[in-house]
């Protein structure tokens, strides 16, 4: 698979054992045509990487860091309900070793409702907007 830059990169949240992915409407059309989209965060001599990919064989979301590199896997199947379906999001909670877990999210990114000055024009609509 190819690997895809977008314009506006890939918008992650990590916290604690927690990673979250939001993709706007061009990044989810972009993903469902390539099955792969990536982005870096440059620091001068190192990168970090993280992009999203669809894995066959898996049935639930699951992520690696290799070499700078996170990589949340989705299965192909909750990748085509997820595009063609309203469904905003999935997530899951991956064993990383004896007692430790990573909570895995990727969801639809939503327009805020709050006046933010960030760019919001490729977000999916915001059902709370509503009058």
């Amino acid at each position: 698979m190819c690997s895809q830059n977008i314009n506006k990169p890939l918008k992650i949240r990590i916290r604690d054992n927690s990673i979250r992915f939001r993709l706007t409407k061009s990044e989810v059309d972009a993903f469902e045509k390539e099955g792969h989209l990536e982005s870096k965060t440059e620091f001068g001599f190192a990168e970090f990487v993280y992009a999203i990919q669809i894995l066959d064989g898996i049935d639930s979301l699951a992520a690696t860091y290799i070499g700078n590199k996170l990589t949340l896997f989705m299965p192909s199947i909750m990748q085509k309900e997820w595009i063609s379906t309203d469904k905003v999001g999935y997530d899951a909670v991956m064993n990383t070793g004896p007692g430790k877990t990573l909570s895995l999210l990727v969801e639809k990114d939503w327009a805020c409702i709050d006046k933010s000055d960030e760019d919001q024009s490729d977000n999916f609509e915001n059902p709370n907007a509503a009058c």
